[in-house]
């Protein structure tokens, strides 16, 4: 008897401890314990794109509605009366959201084009229009009206069918005019009517139909995220959904909640602190500076230059980041040629110097003290360390000199993307100077950033 009992009660303390790994309370103590998924520190880079009806006026920016009718500036009032009727209303943008140009598959090709390795896309935002057919968006869907198409799902059969990317998408809790939600607001968020109704049965529903890797939350700002009920959705996102071995979530769910809670923290959009941070985080940011949506009036100087992407992109892997870089398609669907570019641009220096970005970690230093326009990452493998030294400018001499970097007697230089190994002299106590030879331009690896590669580092 004694035999039979202590073997249950182990039986027990093993069936407890298995739960205990792989459930999760609805409380950030229990959700907070849970460990990011693997592949998304990993990738280093995704692709986020803003597409919806803001991108039928496509002026001003995605808050285009709020901008004319909630808090309203000069200069799209100014643009609504010189070109549009005074009882045009912003419900009536839908039906040139026509997405004629829209092709999946060429999207997809595009941003895997770009060496990224996940998408996330817009499936709400805070408009409340949604880009799939939504039992909870009577006749403001792309179904219902504009495009008459299932976009999230033709995205994701595109994504998984045509690509090896991550699938994502980006949710918006709230929505600025909604009736339930206004009410709600009226009261203190002492109701949750809008939450109940509208808000977690779309989150379940996208969930559920779509199985993303990604939840991106937005939208919380203005109630707690007790009033969202945010940990009951992510106990079960985390505990019992399709998605629950893979899914990667933001911070975003709830008043306060952001820089604190979250498998990944934003902190803010195009957070980039430039040191070093003790949790993963993303820096999602936009190639057009002013806007995430389409905007037809914006300028070249408007868009960010492949040179500043990589910088921004380096100091963001180098602190610990992912970067997750914004394109506004406009409303027919096809992708302007300045964003096309900017992937493609990205993606031929990945093919050359993705070794140092997919799969490394921050370093001892992130920048290099001696010579400011260096970052630095790292990987190790059967106890060496490989550092990587990302170079923002060309030496103007024949020597490169760095005061990270402590070489052993196995150590070697290389430049990625050029044969052979470079010459160098220790420092002391630490550091390298590089003899860096005249290379013709024609056998450059690249003409923006180049990447050092100096094994086994002592540091």
């Amino acid at each position: 008897m004694v035999a039979r009992v202590t073997l249950g009660f182990v039986s027990l303390l093993i069936l407890i401890s298995f739960a205990g790994v792989y459930c999760y309370e609805p409380n950030w103590d229990s959700l907070d314990t849970r460990p990011i998924p693997s592949w998304y520190d990993d990738a280093k880079l995704g692709i986020f794109i803003h597409w919806g009806v803001f991108s039928v006026p496509s002026f001003s920016s995605e808050w285009f509605w709020w901008n004319w009718k909630g808090l309203p500036t000069p200069a799209v009032l100014a643009f609504m009366a010189e070109n549009y009727p005074p009882d045009f209303t912003y419900g009536d943008f839908a039906k040139d959201f026509t997405a004629e140009f829209f092709n999946a598959a060429e999207w997809v090709e595009m941003f895997e084009s770009s060496g990224a390795k996940y998408l996330v896309f817009v499936s709400k935002h805070h408009e409340g229009f949604t880009n799939w057919p939504s039992k909870y968006s009577f006749n403001w869907n792309s179904l219902a009206v504009g495009p008459n198409r299932d976009i999230v799902g033709e995205l994701m059969n595109a994504t998984r069918q045509t690509s090896d990317l991550h699938f994502g998408l980006y949710h918006s809790l709230f929505e600025w005019f909604h009736p339930l939600y206004l009410a709600d607001k009226a009261t203190g968020f002492k109701t949750q009517d809008f939450v109940n109704q509208k808000t977690l049965p779309e989150l379940y529903e996208i969930v559920s139909t779509y199985k993303p890797d990604i939840v991106w939350s937005d939208g919380d700002w203005e109630a707690p995220d007790t009033y969202w009920k945010a940990t009951d959705f992510l106990a079960w996102l985390y505990t019992d959904s399709p998605v629950k071995d893979t899914v990667v979530v933001n911070d975003r769910w709830g008043k306060n909640i952001s820089c604190h809670h979250g498998d990944v923290y934003t902190c803010g959009d195009r957070f980039n602190p430039g040191v070093l941070q003790k949790h993963k985080w993303v820096n999602a940011m936009t190639i057009d500076k002013h806007s995430w949506g389409y905007r037809r009036n914006a300028r070249l100087e408007d868009y960010l230059t492949i040179e500043e992407l990589l910088q921004t992109f380096i100091i963001t892997v180098s602190c610990g980041g992912n970067m997750l870089m914004n394109v506004g398609p406009p409303k027919h669907g096809h992708i302007d040629p300045i964003y096309e570019e900017r992937l493609r641009q990205l993606g031929s220096w990945m093919k050359v110097n993705g070794e140092g970005i997919y799969g490394s970690r921050p370093w001892t230093y992130q920048n290099d003290t001696l010579t400011s326009h260096v970052w630095y990452t790292k990987k190790t493998d059967a106890g060496r360390t490989d550092v990587y030294a990302f170079v923002f400018y060309w030496p103007e001499s024949n020597t490169l000199s760095l005061a990270g970097p402590k070489t052993t007697a196995a150590s070697t230089i290389s430049l990625l993307g050029y044969p052979g190994y470079f010459s160098y002299s220790t420092r002391q106590p630490s550091g390298v100077d590089i003899i860096v030879p005249a290379i013709p331009i024609n056998k450059m690896p690249c003409d923006w950033i180049w990447v050092f590669k100096i094994t086994a580092v002592a540091n």
